[in-house]
């Protein structure tokens, strides 16, 4: 049920090997809000966005200063679980941004949206408790991080639409392509307690991307807009960054992009 903790952060208590992801439910038709969509009922400025509640670390830096560690070391293992942890823990926020700062929608985006924040919850204490595992030394907030995707909440403050455009169906949709080759380098040394996290992951972010999608369109139609055009036109508006691949293709389409998507994404990488 949407607005609900989803039944996998109630009843998991270890990262046991999920089931296969499958293709996310479609929630019902959206209703028509009573006035425009993306109404701001925080501040319009985006410089003056503010910043949600965090602990004292991880330090923050310029993701160009952080150091690169191989994964055969417990360090490194280490430090690709921290950032991992780093991501899910700033996907709360991005979740319940999307949800308060823009009034004047359908109920059922402000309940698809604490639903995506529940689930970001759920994979950020997955891996953070997976982390302590490592050693008493490793914990989250160890490691220095960076801002990367709060920056563009952070442009986006002002933009319902780039919002969407450009978090859930850009940012986040890049972890679908990721999610496979890190699950992979996991795997390679042993951890399949860790690998089995990122399948948890990749299927609740297939569904977050899915719900990104399905309100990307659906603001898209009520402003008589074309989907592709429009991404492009935000994406280079916002300084999204340049999408690379490989893509992963059965997620994405799983998350509900359909070929002229996929196929222009295809082209510009």
């Amino acid at each position: 049920m949407a607005g609900s903790v989803p039944s996998s952060a109630s009843t998991a208590s270890s990262a046991s090997t999920p089931s296969t992801p499958s293709t996310p439910s479609t929630p019902s038709t959206p209703s028509t809000p009573s006035t425009l969509p993306g109404t701001l009922t925080g501040d319009a400025n985006a410089g003056d966005m503010g910043i949600p509640g965090r602990p004292a670390t991880p330090r923050l830096v310029s993701p160009r200063a952080l150091k690169q560690r191989a994964v055969t070391s417990i360090e490194g293992r280490a430090a690709l679980l921290h950032a991992l942890a780093h991501i899910e823990f700033n996907a709360i926020n991005l979740a319940l941004d999307a949800l308060w700062r823009f009034d004047g929608l359908p109920v059922e985006y402000y309940d698809d949206w604490l639903q995506v924040a529940a689930e970001e919850a759920y994979h950020f204490s997955l891996l953070a408790t997976h982390l302590q595992t490592l050693g008493d030394a490793y914990h989250y907030g160890c490691f220095p991080a960076h801002d990367g995707l709060w920056e563009m909440a952070r442009r986006t403050s002002g933009d319902w639409l780039a919002r969407l455009a450009l978090v859930p169906r850009t940012l986040e949709a890049r972890g679908l392509d990721a999610s496979p080759p890190i699950k992979a380098k996991l795997a390679s040394v042993g951890d399949a307690a860790g690998a089995a996290i990122l399948d948890i992951i990749l299927r609740d972010e297939i569904g977050h991307v899915a719900i990104g999608n399905r309100w990307y369109r659906w603001g898209c139609e009520r402003s008589g807009c074309d989907p592709i055009e429009t991404y492009t036109r935000l994406a280079a508006q916002y300084g999204a960054p340049r999408l690379r691949g490989p893509f992963n293709l059965e997620a994405r389409r799983a998350a509900g992009f359909d070929d002229d998507e996929l196929a222009a994404l295809q082209a510009l990488a």
